[in-house]
C-alpha cells in the first residue's frame, strides 16, 4: 500500500509544508496551531515507522530511494534514500519531536504558533540530512536547520538567550564552513555530488587527511567533542526545554551521522591513521566532563555535560573499531563496537529527552534550575519522582535499559583492542552514577526544604503520557534491542568491508 509513495520526500516535506500552515493559522486562535501542529507530527511519525516495516535487512544498498534533476549545471541532484544507520535516527526524529510538541502545550503561551511551526520545519529539515544522497542537498539541510533552532533559543530562551543563540550559530557555522570545502573538491574528484560516488574515489593519504579534518571541525562541533563543546552548556541553559531536548536528542546525533556518511568511508585510512586522536578526544569526553559535570549546580548543564560524556561513546565506538580489526583481523569485535556506538546514539536520544523533559516539569512549577532550590520533590511529587529516578537510573546505565546496551558493546568490544581503553571507558558507568544519582539525591529524596517544593503538584496527564511513552521506550530497547541492532548488521558490515579494502 505505501510501497509506491514518496516516503523519504513526505517526512521531510509533510513537516516543513505543515509548519507554514501552523504558521497561517497564527494565533488569533493559538489553540487551532497546537492541534494542527500535533496531527501532522503524528502522521509524520507514522509515515516514517513504514520506513522500519518496509525494510529490507538482509541489503546494504540505499532504500526507499528517490531521485530528481534539480541543478543541471553542476550534477546538483534531488536524490534521496536510507539505509540501516540512518533509517533508525528519521523515526527518532520524528517520535521525539510529537513529545516536544506536547511539552509545549500548555508552556508556550506567546506566539505559540512560531514556537510550533520552528519545531515542525526543523524535523523536516533533519529528516533531510539523515535521507540526503547529495551532498549539496545535505549541506542545504544542515545549513537550514540551524535556523528554527536560532530562533527558538533567542525567542523563547532565558535571560542569556541572545549569548548563547549566538555562540550556538557561529561555532555550528564556521565549522560547516570547512565541510564545505571539501565537498567542492570531492566534486572535482568524482564529477557530481552523489555521496556515494565520494566513496568510491581513491585519494591519497595527503588528501584523505586534510579531508578528514575538514569533516572533523563540522561534524566534532555538532557532536560536540572536547574541546570545542562550550557552546553545548550555555545553548541548554537558554533553551526552552522543547529546545533542549531536540538539541540533545537529535541534533547532537547528527555529528554522529556525519562520521559515519562521509569521514570513515570517504577517507577510511585517514579515519584509521588517526584513530588515536579521535579516540583520545573521546575518552577526554568520558572522563573529564564527566568529573566537570559533578561539580555543576544548574540541572540543565549538569545533564548537557552528561551529553557530551555519552556522545564521547559513540565517536569511541565509531573509531576504536579500526584498531580492533588491526588487533584482531577480525570484522565481528569491530561491528560490535560501531554498532554499540549507533546504539548509544538512539538510546541516548529517548534519555536526554526524558531527562531534559523531567527538568522542565520541575522548573513549569518553580521557575528555577538550580540543584539547591529542591529537596524532597518526592513528597509532592511522588509519581514524577519515579519516572526521574528511573531516567536517572537509565543516565547511568542500569542494566535492563537502553542506556545500558550501547555502552555494553563499546565497552565490551574495547577490551579486544586495549584493556586501559577499555578501562578509562567502564568509568563512565562509575561517573554517570555519581553525577546523576547525587542530583537526584538532592533534588527528589530527603525533607522538603522549601515552601514552593511543598506546594508543586504532580504530573499532569499530559506530562504522565509524554514521560511514561519515553519510559516504556527506554526500557524496551534496554530489555529487547534486536529491533535496533538487526537493522545495523548489514549496513555497519558493509562499510567496514569498503574501509577495510580502502586501506591503501
Amino acid at each position: 500500500m505505501f510501497a509506491d509513495l514518496p516516503l523519504l520526500s513526505l517526512v521531510i516535506w509533510l513537516p516543513i509544508f505543515g509548519g507554514l500552515i501552523v504558521l497561517a493559522v497564527g494565533d488569533r486562535d493559538p489553540w487551532g496551531a497546537r492541534p494542527v501542529a500535533l496531527i501532522i507530527s503524528v502522521i509524520t511519525f507514522i509515515l516514517s515507522i513504514f520506513l522500519y516495516t518496509g525494510f529490507d535487512t538482509t541489503t546494504a544498498a540505499m532504500q526507499f530511494a528517490e531521485s530528481a534533476s534539480w541543478i543541471e549545471a553542476f550534477n546538483i541532484r534531488y536524490a534521496l534514500g536510507v539505509d540501516g544507520i540512518s533509517m533508525p535516527l528519521i523515526i527518532l526524529t520524528t517520535f521525539i519531536v510529537i513529545l516536544v510538541i506536547l511539552a509545549g502545550w500548555k508552556v508556550i503561551k506567546f506566539r505559540v504558533s512560531q514556537y510550533m511551526a520552528a519545531f515542525l520545519i526543523m524535523e523536516g529539515l533533519m529528516n533531510g540530512v539523515f535521507a540526503s544522497l547529495d551532498a549539496i542537498l545535505f549541506y542545504v539541510f544542515w545549513e537550514g536547520m540551524l535556523i528554527p533552532m536560532f530562533l527558538i533559543i533567542g525567542i523563547w530562551g532565558g535571560p542569556n538567550r541572545v549569548y548563547a543563540t549566538i555562540k550556538f550559530f557561529l561555532y555550528t557555522f564556521l565549522g560547516s564552513v570547512f565541510m564545505l570545502v571539501a565537498l567542492i573538491y570531492l566534486y572535482f574528484q568524482a564529477g557530481s555530488f552523489d555521496i556515494l560516488a565520494f566513496h568510491a574515489v581513491k585519494l591519497t593519504m595527503q588528501e584523505q587527511i586534510l579531508i578528514f579534518i575538514a569533516f572533523l571541525l563540522a561534524f566534532a562541533v555538532k557532536v560536540p567533542m572536547w574541546p570545542v563543546h562550550t557552546w553545548l552548556p550555555d545553548a541548554h541553559v537558554e533553551a526552552p526545554t522543547g529546545g533542549s531536548v531536540i538539541l540533545a536528542a537529535i541534533m547532537l546525533k547528527i555529528g554522529g551521522y556525519g562520521f559515519l556518511r562521509f569521514s570513515l568511508p570517504i577517507a577510511p585510512d585517514a579515519s584509521h591513521a588517526l584513530d588515536w586522536l579521535m579516540i583520545g578526544l573521546s575518552l577526554i569526553a568520558v572522563v573529564y566532563i564527566g568529573f566537570v559535570a559533578l561539580v555543576q549546580q544548574d540541572m540543565k548543564k549538569l545533564i548537557a555535560y552528561s551529553s557530551i560524556a555519552h556522545m564521547g561513546f559513540v565517536t569511541l565506538g565509531f573509531f576504536i573499531s579500526f584498531m580492533i580489526f588491526e588487533s584482531t583481523g577480525s570484522y565481528s569485535g569491530s561491528a560490535l563496537a560501531m554498532e554499540g556506538g549507533i546504539v548509544q546514539m538512539v538510546s541516548h536520544g529517548f534519555i536526554s529527552a526524558a531527562m531534559f523533559l523531567c527538568v522542565g516539569v520541575m522548573y513549569d512549577r518553580m521557575h528555577s534550575r538550580l540543584i539547591n532550590d529542591y529537596g524532597g520533590a518526592v513528597n509532592s511529587m511522588p509519581i514524577f519522582a519515579a519516572f526521574m529516578v528511573f531516567f536517572a537510573m537509565s543516565n547511568a546505565g542500569l542494566p535492563g535499559t537502553s542506556g545500558f546496551v550501547g555502552e555494553f558493546m563499546v565497552i565490551l568490544a574495547s577490551f579486544k583492542a586495549n584493556f586501559w581503553i577499555a578501562f578509562l571507558a567502564a568509568t563512565t558507568l562509575i561517573l554517570g552514577a555519581a553525577y546523576t544519582l547525587w542530583m537526584v539525591k538532592r533534588v527528589v529524596f530527603g525533607k522538603i526544604t522549601n515552601e514552593k517544593v511543598a506546594e508543586m503538584s504532580d504530573v499532569t496527564g499530559r506530562e504522565f503520557f509524554i514521560l511514561g511513552t519515553l519510559a516504556v521506550t527506554v526500557l524496551a530497547l534496554g530489555v529487547w534491542p534486536d529491533p535496533l541492532v538487526d537493522v545495523l548488521h548489514v549496513t555497519v558490515d558493509n562499510l567496514l568491508q569498503h574501509v577495510a579494502q580502502s586501506k591503501l
